[in-house]
């Protein structure tokens, strides 16, 4: 690689707020090296969105990746017909029909069970209590583990979401993260004849179904569980601190002005709980004066895009009523999110309205100041609520 265009961070700063950094790579460096992550990063909304779907140049495909070193190499680190082929096979489990006849219900029910606890209390960790075991059953009944007890899934979840962020090279991270997809793999096993004697629309069940290889299944089931676990319990979370914070959109929602899909779909601009996506260059490329070298590591910085100046009338304001039509919060190319239905549904149709609902004097315990952290995932460590 030329290193042309160097930006550099500190890690820990980084860490803390990225968005400080993004800007000024924005507006001075849209497409830099940063040294201390050892890639380059495009940041500009409109660069992502066109070279996200050059597949030939920046490639999903990443042998040496840390995902697909640690969990398999899912559809998700594959292209083209490959990628295609396997997003076929789980279509079945997460169509918009699927979604709403099926998955619906059971986040009803899972939202009702944890809200019935919560309502003994008159105050509580939302992100402990709330956000986590409703993202945590939801998970359980479209992967179809449903064997998994609900802290495993937490405790799983968060140690794949670690270990594929492991940049620094923590070997502590890394063995607890083999050791959390060691676990998934037994439940698998623990479940599958069941499900092949009684097939449904879970995850495990199509794959099944559909013929998929055994090494192509449990990736997907390691993906889907990496990502589908933490992100959402991210954004409800997330997006309850936004509304409390905002009474006066908080109040707009509940007049039916915006809906509380707005309300997610605008936390998620604002603060992205996935901030990249990770590529490989396949072959040399340039883009004015950055040359990139096969097998160069990309980063398409999701969450700076989300803010990017030009596309955005208040890019760093929670503000429903701006254009969101630009916003990049599930990809932008043939990898778009495929559990994006399901995250709108699980969130905005389900566990927002149930908690303002139930809680309507729902407030922030002003004790307990709200901190977020991460740049690749981003979410509040703790939300202490009172109701």
């Amino acid at each position: 690689m030329q290193k042309k265009n160097i930006y550099n961070i500190n890690p820990e700063e980084f860490w803390t707020d990225p968005y400080p950094d993004l800007e000024i790579m924005r507006r001075e460096k849209p497409i830099a090296y940063v040294p201390e992550l050892n890639a380059i990063l495009f940041t500009k909304r409109q660069s992502i969105f066109e070279n996200e779907k050059k597949i030939e140049i920046f490639s999903s495909d990443q042998p040496d990746g840390l995902m697909t070193k640690l969990m398999g190499e899912n559809m998700m680190r594959k292209d083209g017909e490959a990628h295609l082929k396997e997003r076929k096979a789980i279509f079945p489990s997460i169509s918009p029909k699927t979604t709403k006849l099926i998955w619906r219900k059971k986040f009803d029910d899972a939202a009702d069970e944890i809200l019935s606890i919560l309502e003994k209390k008159s105050g509580g960790e939302l992100v402990k209590e709330y956000a986590m075991p409703l993202s945590a059953e939801a998970l359980k009944v479209v992967t179809g583990l449903t064997n998994m007890e609900r802290p495993e899934m937490d405790r799983v979840s968060q140690g794949m979401i670690d270990g594929i962020a492991n940049y620094s090279g923590d070997s502590r991270i890394e063995k607890n993260c083999n050791d959390c997809t060691n676990s998934i793999d037994s439940h698998i096993d623990e479940i599958r004849d069941y499900l092949l004697r009684n097939p449904d629309y879970s995850l495990l069940s199509t794959q099944m179904t559909s013929g998929l290889s055994d090494e192509q299944i449990r990736a997907n089931i390691k993906l889907a569980i990496s990502g589908g676990q933490n992100e959402p319990r991210d954004a409800i979370a997330g997006t309850i601190w936004a509304l409390l914070n905002h009474p006066n959109q908080l109040n707009e929602v509940k007049n039916k002005k915006f809906s509380w899909l707005d309300a997610f779909e605008e936390f998620s601009r604002w603060i992205s709980p996935i901030g990249m996506s990770p590529r490989r260059v396949a072959k040399q490329h340039r883009i004015d004066e950055m040359h990139f070298l096969e097998n160069d590591r990309v980063f398409f910085m999701f969450g700076s895009g989300n803010r990017d100046e030009e596309c955005f009338a208040y890019p760093d304001q929670f503000n429903m009523t701006q254009d969101r039509s630009n916003t990049i919060t599930f990809g932008a190319g043939p990898h778009f999110c495929a559990g994006a239905w399901i995250s709108r549904c699980l969130i905005g149709e389900v566990a927002l309205p149930k908690l303002f609902n139930k809680f309507p004097n729902l407030r922030l315990n002003s004790d307990s100041p709200v901190e977020f952290r991460g740049w690749a995932f981003r979410g509040p460590l703790e939300l202490n609520c009172s109701w």
